[in-house]
This record gives C-alpha cells, sequence and structure tokens, in this order.
C-alpha cells in the first residue's frame, strides 16, 4: 500500500497578531508573558510546515486541507465538562481542576496538601499569583519556538493549562486529577499542561481530553511539560478521548529528567478523527530512570500517529518503552520510536517494544523503531510486531462455547493485559478495559 503523503496546510488570515494581544489581554497577563506569546506569533508566522523540515516524521500522516484560520479560539463560558469516571470521588484524589472551553471552571485542592506549599492551579492564574515560578519553568523544554510550527502556534494562543507544583521532599499519595474538555464546535484548543516536581518529591498526575462527539472538526494542539528535580518521583497518565471530530496535531509530552529522577507515564489513545503526539523522555541527570507506556485503539476511520523518543544524556540511565495497539475497521496507526544515546552516556539500559493486533483485513499498523547510538558500553533492545487474530486462536475459543465477538474480546483483553497489569491506579485500569471493550463493540 502507498505511503501517504503530507501536503501543505491552509493558512487562511481567520487568526492574527491582534488575537493575540486580546487573549493576553482578557487573561490579564504580566507583560513578560504577552511578550512571549508574541514573539511565538513571530515564529509561527515565518516557521515552514513540518512536511518541509520533519519529512520522515510527518509522510505517514496526511493533513492536506487544514485550515489552521478556520478555527474559532474559545472564549470559555461554555458548557460544563461532563462527568468521567476517572476524576473519581473526593477520597480518591488529592485535587480536581475542570477547564471548559479553554478556561478553568473548577479548582479543589486538598487543604492539607495547600499547607505543604503544593500549587495545583490554572496556568493562566498561576502566571500571576506565582509568576517566578512559571516564568521560570513555562516552555523551559522548549527553549526557543523556532523548531516547530505548531509548537509556535501553541506558545501563542495556549489557555486553560495547568500548573502542578510539589516542593521539595513532598509527597502527594492521591492523584491530582485535571479534565479539560471542548464543547464549541470549529473550535481550536491549546491546553498546557506544567508539572515541575522538585528534588525528593513524589505526585501523581492525571490528565484527561475530551469534546463533544458531533459537530464542525475541532483542532487541539498541546504541550505537557514534566520538569523533575533530584531523585523526584512522577507518576504521569494523559488519557485521550476526543470526540469523533477533533483533530490533534502538533501536540507534545516532553519530560526532562534530572539525577536519579524516576518517571512512570502512560499515554493512551482512543478518540479523535486524526491524532499525532510526540512523546519524549529526556534523561539529563546520571541515574535518571523512565517508564513509558502505551495504549491505543483505532476504529471507524481513526488515524493515530505516535512518535517517541528516549533520549539518554548522562551515563548510567534507564528506559523501558512498552506501545500497544489495536486497530480495526479501516483505521491506521502508526509508531515510531528513537532511542538516542548521547556521547558520553555511558551504562546505559534502554528498551523499546511496540506490539499492534490488526482486527480487520482493511485495517493497517506501521511501527518503525530505531536506534541513535553513541556510546559502546551499554544495552539497548528495540523491536516490534505487527499481527492478526490467529483463526486457530478463535475456532479454540468457539469449541469451548464462546461466540466469535467474545473470543475476539478475550484474545484482545489478553494482548493488552501486561500493560494493564503495570496501571497501579484501579480505576484507570478498569476504566480502559471498559473503553476497549466498548470500541470493539462498536459503540464509540
Amino acid at each position: 500500500m502507498a505511503e501517504r503523503s503530507t501536503t501543505s496546510v491552509v493558512t487562511s488570515s481567520g487568526i492574527a497578531r491582534a488575537d493575540v494581544e486580546a487573549l493576553s489581554e482578557r487573561l490579564k497577563e504580566p507583560v513578560w508573558l504577552r511578550e512571549r506569546r508574541l514573539e511565538a506569533w513571530e515564529a509561527f508566522e515565518h516557521l515552514p510546515l513540518p512536511s518541509a523540515t520533519h519529512q520522515e516524521e510527518w509522510r505517514r500522516t496526511d493533513i492536506a486541507g487544514l485550515d489552521i484560520g478556520a478555527f474559532a479560539l474559545p472564549h470559555g463560558g461554555g458548557a460544563a465538562a461532563p462527568g468521567h469516571a476517572l476524576a473519581g470521588d473526593a477520597r480518591e484524589r488529592t485535587g480536581f481542576l475542570v477547564h471548559a472551553d479553554g478556561s478553568s471552571a473548577q479548582v479543589e485542592l486538598d487543604e492539607a496538601v495547600d499547607g505543604q506549599g503544593v500549587i495545583f492551579a490554572d496556568l493562566s492564574n498561576a502566571a500571576t499569583s506565582h509568576p517566578d515560578l512559571v516564568r521560570e519553568h513555562l516552555f523551559r523544554t522548549m527553549p526557543g519556538f523556532d523548531e516547530h510550527k505548531f509548537r509556535a502556534l501553541h506558545a501563542a494562543f495556549w489557555s486553560g493549562g495547568t500548573f502542578v507544583y510539589v516542593p521539595r521532599g513532598v509527597e502527594v499519595t492521591l492523584p491530582l486529577v485535571a479534565h479539560s474538555h471542548l464543547s464549541t464546535s470549529g473550535a481550536a484548543l491549546f491546553p498546557h499542561t506544567l508539572v515541575v516536581a522538585e528534588a525528593g518529591s513524589r505526585v501523581t498526575v492525571i490528565d484527561l481530553y475530551t469534546s463533544n462527539a458531533n459537530g464542525e472538526r475541532t483542532l487541539a494542539c498541546g504541550v505537557n511539560e514534566l520538569i523533575l528535580g533530584d531523585a523526584a518521583q512522577v507518576r504521569y497518565v494523559a488519557v485521550q478521548e476526543w470526540g469523533a471530530s477533533m483533530w490533534e496535531v502538533g501536540s507534545v509530552i516532553r519530560a526532562h529528567l534530572a539525577r536519579d529522577a524516576t518517571l512512570h507515564s502512560l499515554v493512551v489513545g482512543l478518540g479523535g478523527g486524526l491524532v499525532k503526539v510526540d512523546v519524549e523522555s529526556q534523561l539529563f541527570g546520571q541515574g535518571a530512570s523512565s517508564e513509558m507506556l502505551g495504549v491505543y485503539f483505532g476504529a471507524a476511520k481513526q488515524h493515530f500517529d505516535f512518535h517517541t523518543l528516549q533520549e539518554h544524556r548522562a551515563p548510567s540511565t534507564m528506559s523501558e518503552l512498552l506501545y500497544k495497539g489495536a486497530v480495526t475497521d479501516h483505521a491506521h496507526t502508526v509508531f515510531a520510536g528513537l532511542i538516542r544515546v548521547d556521547w558520553g552516556a555511558q551504562k546505559t539500559n534502554a528498551f523499546q517494544a511496540n506490539r499492534n493486533l490488526i482486527l480487520s483485513a482493511t485495517a493497517r499498523s506501521d511501527s518503525i523503531p530505531k536506534l541513535e547510538i553513541m556510546a559502546n558500553d551499554l544495552r539497548c533492545t528495540h523491536g516490534s510486531a505487527t499481527s492478526r487474530l490467529n483463526e486457530e486462536h478463535i475456532f479454540y475459543l468457539m469449541s469451548r462455547g464462546l461466540s466469535r465477538d467474545q473470543a475476539t474480546h478475550m484474545i484482545v483483553e489478553g494482548f493488552f493485559a501486561d500493560i494493564f497489569d503495570r496501571i497501579p491506579i484501579e480505576r484507570v485500569r478498569a476504566h480502559l478495559e471498559q473503553r476497549i471493550a466498548e470500541k470493539m463493540a462498536g459503540r464509540v
């Protein structure tokens, strides 16, 4: 089958510098943040499309005809975010933050944790109430806006972001949960999560992304920055359940790990029409460790494209990646994973595995594992496997009294089991099992 090519993205005059200024004025931002937005807008106007500068990364995802200027910017005040099982209740979380159409609609934080100096707030509000902290860390993982046109667009228009700050030595036992929802048809959303875990701290953060199921095409372009200090421990879960009309393009989840820091990340892709996300762990400090898990299920005509990076910049670091996806109907998934070991990063241990299960004759999965090694005292493995349902397995289960649908469901459940077994948060594990069962039944 011929690979999909990426052609030009239409950029009409629907958005302009004046929209950046109006957004900053509406949010009553400090001068430094307004100037940073305008700097990003200038970069966006002059940067080429990523298809021209990152051809290999975009050759399998076609965004031809995407008219960025045709999308409206949400101004908050939309319908409240619907309730969701992952939010849990007050007994199952430390804090809860809701963003509706790019504006904060609800903020909760346990008083005891608040008293320890933990900050869990709307990012725009935090830029005013905690300007020094936000200014120091915002876009710290993206030092310039000249690397990517969509990242520059995000930096100009982000709103409704989440700011998490955990002081040195503080442990937050229960998760902090943030839910971002878009209800405005034809709108563009630019969510931003900034997690700063100081030395010796510990925290779990769950990001949930949803939008209305129907309506005009909507656009999302998010940035998630995870900054871990020395010996910090962070568990980060991002669950994407966009509506069918959503296109998520150019988003990135990027983590910076200092000495002896530990990151456990889980990225879930279930919704949206077209989704392209980069997930990166950059291990800057000796002894840093990153576990990267991914789950995705494509149905109907969905298109998922995940590019991952395990970058080892210091000696004696470890990363382990396991991404698993199933695909049915006419869906298409792409996984491209790179392990990069820099000069001097000796004693590195890096492992990467991607597994895909094809459930229909018209579905497709592409998998491209890669290595880029500049050190010589290390252990790295990478591999991928893509397979279809084994009819002998189906026959065996049906001979035991199961229907074909029941047999298929059991096989898919077993396929994802080793990832689900590594998720310690029970309600996350149960929710994913339920959602995958619903997608197989064609109910979502």
